[in-house]
């Protein structure tokens, strides 16, 4: 536990454990293997303790209360942390509770169940600084500062729809009776539906167009930045292949004339030697 009241959560290990597929009651936890892996965990890193204990769920289950009343031997308040292998939903795939006793306000005894608690997932220096050399040496062009914000952007709204979708099944679910009605949870319903803003209110449809309207003027002009400098390089682009093809022209008439050149000294070369070999006369008469 630190200072902030954070709990440090490093290291796990897995326990057997196997229930009946028809009767969810009929579980099987082995504490004597628990205890001796806590015993040789002591043995190495004597500061850490079972401080909770996990599951992959993906969800709660009915036999979660009578184990977490187990894991009691070695923590009084022992944390529950679900764990889905296979995420699908955008966010983290990780859930932490507690146990907590539930009053009702019939009258009727209270019963225990479990209460969400905030968890993060981080890492410590050393990791952080070892994820970075091995990062160093990728290089994603596409990856700026705006793509990453747009997709963390993204990211967010669809956890938001996710969150959205979770409080509107169970307000349908209160509805039908499938549900107690928590009048906590629905508090903190009405507490967010307070924050929202009216949308009809003048002042904000104003506001509105104007943030609208100056976003949008961002976007015109950017693209007018874009287009300006693409039709610029297109012309420089023209201009460096005219220059080119000039010199490449340049070059074979160059060598062509020099071809020419060296012809007409060959051909001068051969006219030379024929007149100076004469060839000998057979009717000239011998002395």
């Amino acid at each position: 536990m630190k200072k902030d009241k954070t709990l440090d959560i490093g290291n796990s290990f897995a326990v057997p454990f196997d229930e009946d597929d028809k009767d969810k009651n009929t579980w099987f936890l082995d504490m004597d293997y628990l205890e001796s892996m806590y015993g040789m965990f002591y043995k190495v890193a004597a500061k850490e303790k079972i401080v909770g204990w996990y599951h992959t769920g993906p969800k709660l289950h009915k036999n979660d209360i009578a184990i977490n009343e187990q894991l009691k031997r070695f923590c009084p308040n022992p944390v529950l942390v679900i764990i889905d292998a296979e995420p699908k939903n955008i966010g983290l795939p990780t859930e932490a509770y507690i146990e907590v006793q539930e009053v009702h306000d019939d009258g009727t005894p209270p019963i225990k169940t479990f209460e969400h608690v905030p968890s993060d997932i981080g890492a410590e220096e050393a990791e952080e600084v070892g994820v970075e050399h091995l990062l160093r040496d990728i290089k994603d062009q596409t990856a700026g500062t705006l793509s990453q914000r747009i997709t963390d952007q993204l990211m967010g709204l669809r956890g938001l729809q996710s969150q959205l979708e979770s409080i509107e099944k169970y307000l349908h679910d209160i509805v039908r009776g499938t549900l107690p009605v928590n009048h906590h949870v629905i508090y903190y319903v009405q507490e967010v539906l307070n924050l929202l803003p009216d949308v009809t209110h003048p002042d904000y449809v104003v506001s509105q167009n104007v943030q609208t309207n100056d976003q949008l003027m961002c976007v015109y002009m950017g693209s007018l930045v874009r287009s300006v400098v693409a039709l610029h390089n297109l012309i420089d682009n023209k201009i460096a292949l005219q220059k080119a093809e000039k010199e490449q022209e340049i070059s074979e008439s160059d060598k062509k004339a020099e071809k020419e050149k060296k012809g007409k000294k060959e051909e001068k070369k051969d006219e030379k030697k024929d007149k100076d070999v004469k060839p000998s006369n057979p009717n000239t008469p011998k002395k």
